[in-house]
């Protein structure tokens, strides 16, 4: 397959709260390119998009099949389809979706044993190495405006008792803390903060750190004991290790709200394996991202082999952008729209490192890219050099 004909859009089903699809506009713009684009039966549906407003009268836009969406030349969901639904794509088809290649192995396995290509969204890059696929600040915004939801159940109007400002650490310093900083000034929520300030409220601080610290025991020990709420927005470079071990969590206030936006998984069998970077908390989903300490969840979540008898209330998201599922896919769409008009004019094969700004950025994210970079590496490590 070289120029790509035909689109599939399948529907996300990972939660009944994963309301995200990508817009009719979206879709109108790949099919005014000439492609054919199938989209799953009912795909918008719980968003209350029917596929009359996908479609608008135009000959390229077709429904068909969860089966027959999976068979075309290029297939694109945001979030990656479930492992065994991989069998049902063409050999040689093109997989567009976030696949993280870095902390997902077994998904990299998968599409090389059943000989599909793919994009990972989440590793298109610039020249800068800077993402051009991402909403980070949904990701921050949405993860902090939940933290401060249970923040102000526990205290109303968000007025401390000694009426102190509120104080938020925040772990990484990348594109998510810098968001995750400016949002927890503003209370999660501009309104709430407009409101905090006409209220003469006390105010809120957030302090950012990064590895230089986090690998200070007595340093985080004295900021953990005054914050409010802990965000884990740190890209670690060993994704075996937490960033804060389990028993570091009692060194929190009682009502301090962890907020997790590195949202890593437990892959314990993986080698290395991947664990979360503050150890024993458990990972949410859009049907469930606020977690208790005394949430039963906790035990069914968080593998019996991690540590987690210290804890605090966690919010805890893997897609904080479907939070509000519109606003989300539109930023998405934009993002998008170029790349795709690239991808459909060159086709996957003919993508080349060398090609303009945004072809550039696609071939990063191929397989073959990712593929590529691993044998580099494989042959400047100190076992090679040594066999």
């Amino acid at each position: 397959m070289s120029i790509p004909k035909t689109i599939g859009f399948p529907r996300m089903m990972k939660e009944p709260g994963e309301k995200r699809v990508f817009l009719p506009e979206f879709i109108q713009s790949l099919a005014q390119q000439g492609v054919t684009v199938f989209l799953e039966e009912g795909y918008g549906s719980r968003s209350g998009y029917t596929f009359e407003d996908y479609k608008v009268a135009s000959k390229h836009v077709l429904e068909g099949s969860r089966q027959k969406v999976f068979q075309q030349d290029v297939v694109i969901a945001l979030r990656s389809p479930r492992l065994e639904e991989y069998e049902l794509l063409s050999r040689g088809a093109v997989l567009v979706t976030m696949l993280h290649y870095p902390t997902r192995p077994t998904r990299v396995e998968t599409l090389k044993k059943l000989g599909i290509k793919s994009i990972s969204l989440d590793s298109i890059v610039n020249d800068n190495n800077i993402r051009l696929v991402e909403n980070m600040r949904a990701v921050a915004w949405n993860g902090l405006e939940a933290a401060f939801d249970q923040l102000e159940q526990h205290w109303p109007e968000l007025r401390k008792p000694d009426g102190g400002a509120l104080r938020t650490l925040v772990l990484g310093t990348g594109m998510v803390g810098k968001h995750a900083a400016d949002a927890a000034t503003k209370l999660g929520n501009v309104e709430r903060n407009n409101q905090h300030i006409q209220e003469g409220g006390p105010g809120a601080i957030a302090l950012s750190v990064g590895r230089n610290i986090t690998a200070n025991a007595a340093t985080m020990q004295s900021l953990f004991s005054q914050v409010d709420v802990l965000v884990d927005a740190a890209q670690r470079r060993d994704t075996s290790q937490p960033v804060v071990p389990n028993t570091w969590i009692d060194w929190l206030p009682a009502h301090s709200v962890i907020t997790d936006l590195a949202v890593d998984p437990y892959l314990l069998d993986d080698d290395p394996p991947v664990v979360r970077g503050i150890e024993g908390i458990p990972q949410g989903n859009l049907d469930k991202y606020v977690f208790a300490p005394d949430d039963p969840d906790w035990d069914r979540l968080v593998p019996v082999q991690i540590p987690s008898e210290k804890r605090r209330c966690v919010v805890s998201c893997y897609s904080w952008p479907g939070i509000h599922p519109e606003a989300c896919m539109r930023h998405y769409g934009q993002q998008l729209e170029p790349l795709m008009e690239v991808l459909l004019e060159k086709g996957y094969d003919h993508l080349s490192p060398q090609g303009s700004y945004f072809e550039r950025a696609l071939y990063r994210a191929t397989l073959k890219s990712w593929l590529e970079a691993e044998e580099v590496e494989s042959a400047r490590s100190p076992s090679s050099s040594q066999s």
